[in-house]
């Protein structure tokens, strides 16, 4: 292909038209407008007229959907949430509002978000039988680990929920999801440490009642910080959705072919797993650690320049982003409020991200690499301040995420045009040839 032009003929859509230098033959592609963001070229008709796929490692130039649920742009910082900016979702809103919001396309009236807790609030609990999952596992497995097994179980237990071309099932599968993985996260935890499980409480909210599950026992009353769980709520809103990530595709691709809702976010979950994903805010509590002190900065900041040198500063730049993250700002204010109110003054692993966040935003470098700090440089901090171990990480951005995964699966289930998932490859192997019997073999 040699020349692409854009057309608009009156009364037509526009179109990119391609020349075809083997035969000469041009091919007109539409050009398909969202309502905002960069347009892209329908070229599925393409191999039936050239005999081409397109070739695009890591799908990051393709558009694998349409979507009405989140939009992100990299180049200003923003992102949206069925239209709402993320910051006033976290600073106004609440995680159930969100969970609504990303579900039916709009924030609930009062008697709708009563409502919608307290269906959640319903389903909080797992089936009595789903405990002994757990003693199948290893004390020392890692959580996420634990998750994907339990989750994808939770089909062999919710038969009702498993119709995925019944309105009313899909929607009770993405309330049991929602109301469920909080108690199974802080099971595993519980697993982990070798504590008894905690029943979930309906007088408590979302957060709360995590927060209790997690961290109460049963010999004593457990006082959920009111600060706590309003930070925990924040870092719930800011890993709801984000748009068609590795996990998110992931469910996605699961799904189209017909798998169940339960089996589609363990799958998720297993893609969320990988360091370069929901592992990231780990990382980089690590490289903190790793740094120490303050004055060894310059260090580690030279060697992240080096190209020689394997060493990355985690928690900077994003896939997506080539901006300040809009998450980031909300999460740094978070961290300031939850290290003060649990008496944390001289932090040494904040005092390292804060001159480390100075130097991003000041230094020549970072800035024409774009490298500024994204969600995950403050959450890893947060979350070991409130007292979860590194291993937990993952499961948060998981429990969170669960909702904007089951509402992109909804979509995709609801659009009449969705196919099962079949990329194509560009086949670089042997060509064909004759076995030969293995005493003929040199």
């Amino acid at each position: 292909m040699s020349q692409t032009t854009q057309t608009a003929g009156d009364g037509t859509a526009e179109t990119v038209t391609l020349i075809d230098n083997r035969t000469g033959k041009k091919i007109d592609l539409p050009i398909l407008k969202g309502s905002t963001g960069p347009d892209v070229i329908d070229i599925r008709k393409l191999y039936g007229a050239t005999g081409c796929f397109t070739y695009d490692p890591g799908f990051t130039s393709t558009a694998s959907c349409d979507s009405a649920i989140t939009y992100i742009d990299g180049d200003e910082g923003v992102l949206l949430h069925r239209g709402y900016p993320i910051d006033q979702l976290a600073e106004s809103s609440d995680f159930m509002e969100v969970c609504y919001l990303l579900l039916h396309g709009e924030l609930p009236n009062a008697a709708q978000k009563t409502e919608f807790e307290a269906t959640i609030t319903r389903h909080t609990m797992v089936h009595e039988q789903l405990t002994q999952f757990y003693r199948g596992f290893r004390r020392d497995a890692h959580p996420m680990a634990v998750m994907c097994g339990v989750v994808g179980a939770l089909s062999a237990f919710y038969h009702d929920s498993t119709d995925i071309n019944d309105p009313k099932q899909r929607m009770i599968a993405s309330h049991r999801l929602i109301a469920k993985l909080p108690t199974i996260a802080a099971m595993a935890y519980k697993y982990s440490v070798g504590q008894p499980f905690m029943y979930p409480r309906n007088d408590l909210g979302y957060a709360e009642n995590f927060l209790y599950m997690t961290f109460g026992v049963p010999c004593e009353p457990y006082k959920v910080n009111p600060v706590i769980a309003k930070a925990m709520d924040k870092i719930f809103i800011l890993h709801a959705d984000h748009e068609q990530n590795a996990s998110t595709s992931t469910v996605r691709l699961a799904g189209s072919s017909g798998a169940n809702p339960f089996a589609c976010i363990a799958a998720g979950i297993a893609s969320l797993w990988g360091p370069a994903h929901g592992g990231a805010n780990e990382a980089v509590l690590k490289m903190l650690e790793e740094i120490k002190t303050v004055d060894r900065i310059p260090e580690f900041i030279n060697r992240a320049k080096d190209k020689n040198d394997n060493f990355r500063l985690m928690g900077f730049g994003h896939r997506v982003y080539k901006n300040y993250d809009p998450r980031a700002k909300v999460m740094q204010q978070t961290c300031k409020e939850v290290l003060a109110e649990l008496g944390i003054k001289d932090d040494p692993l904040l005092d390292i991200a804060v001159e480390l966040e100075r130097i991003a935003l000041s230094d020549p470098y970072f800035i024409e690499k774009k490298l500024y700090p994204n969600v995950d440089f403050y959450s890893g901090i947060i979350l070991k301040a409130i007292g979860f171990p590194t291993s937990m990480f993952t499961v948060l951005f998981a429990l969170a995420r669960t909702v904007g995964w089951i509402s992109q699966w909804k979509e995709m289930i609801e659009d009449p045009g969705q196919k099962i998932g079949r990329p194509r490859q560009l086949y670089m192997g042997q060509t064909p040839r004759d076995y030969v019997p293995v005493e003929k073999r040199g």
